[in-house]
């Protein structure tokens, strides 16, 4: 009955393209939301929508204005629904009620689904804590054309008495 649950819920499409086209911004993203801006010259500034325009962003704050050539990469965060919280903590609060009923000498079959009932309200507001507390993840709303690479790939010679090489880093 938990699995049926859990996969008859629907999750957040979290495979979403990012926006290619500056002016399609707001079918992503409203005045309000808390970005990440990454900037031409790989600067990333957080901030508020203040406004959002075909051709610019503008934050709140500071009132930084950025045009479509300025960005490079724009990430946002979204929030995961509680749900899934509220059912795994039914079902766990649930299964512990009914256990601790077992507990007593003369458990009837109401003493079971009354402590299971309470375990599961007790439960569900306990996922749901929890899972406020958890933030979700930074997704790329937009990419610009000449959007910056976040990998690198660094050589440089190593020359000392004893060793002659060359050293490679990898950076993401």
């Amino acid at each position: 009955m938990i699995v049926t649950a859990l996969t008859a819920v629907p999750l957040l499409a979290m495979a979403q393209e990012p926006v290619r086209d500056f002016a399609q911004l707001n079918t992503r993203l409203r005045p309000g939301d808390t970005v990440w801006v990454t900037d031409a010259q790989g600067r990333e500034i957080k901030g508020k929508i203040q406004t959002l325009a075909p051709d610019a962003i503008t934050l709140k704050g500071g009132g930084r204005t950025f045009t479509a050539l300025d960005v490079g990469l724009i990430r946002e965060r979204r929030r995961d629904s509680l749900i899934n919280g509220a059912i795994i903590g039914t079902a766990v609060g649930a299964f512990f009620g009914a256990g601790l009923a077992g507990f007593g000498d003369n458990a009837s079959d109401s003493d079971y689904a009354a402590a299971a009932a309470f375990g599961g309200a007790f439960g569900a507001g306990i996922g749901v804590g929890i899972d406020a507390l958890i933030p979700g993840r930074k997704l790329v709303a937009y990419r610009g054309p000449r959007s910056i690479s976040q990998a690198r790939l660094l050589f440089a010679p190593v020359v000392t008495p004893r060793a002659k090489g060359l050293a490679v880093a990898v950076s993401f």
